[in-house]
């Protein structure tokens, strides 16, 4: 799994999080990555897949149509 290090992060954001964390009965690490998580992944992010499923649906006469979910993991690009 990746590591992500954070430089320079003034004390009064590092003392915050602590808080926060303590708050939630989470490491400051973890809260880190909760807020990560929650900040570039929200929960109710247009998810494309199911819209165009609901739309079909809407549509009607599809039901022929096999539509799967592709399940694998997210890579980034790779400019090389």
């Amino acid at each position: 799994m990746p590591t992500l290090t954070v430089r320079n992060l003034p004390e009064e954001t590092h003392r915050a999080l602590r808080v926060r964390a303590a708050r939630h009965g989470r490491s400051t690490e973890a809260e880190v990555r909760v807020i990560l998580e929650e900040t570039v992944r929200p929960s109710k992010r247009l998810k494309i897949g199911s819209e165009i499923r609901r739309i079909a649906g809407e549509i009607g006469n599809m039901d022929d149509l096999e539509i799967s979910r592709d399940r694998s993991q997210i890579r980034g690009a790779d400019f090389e």
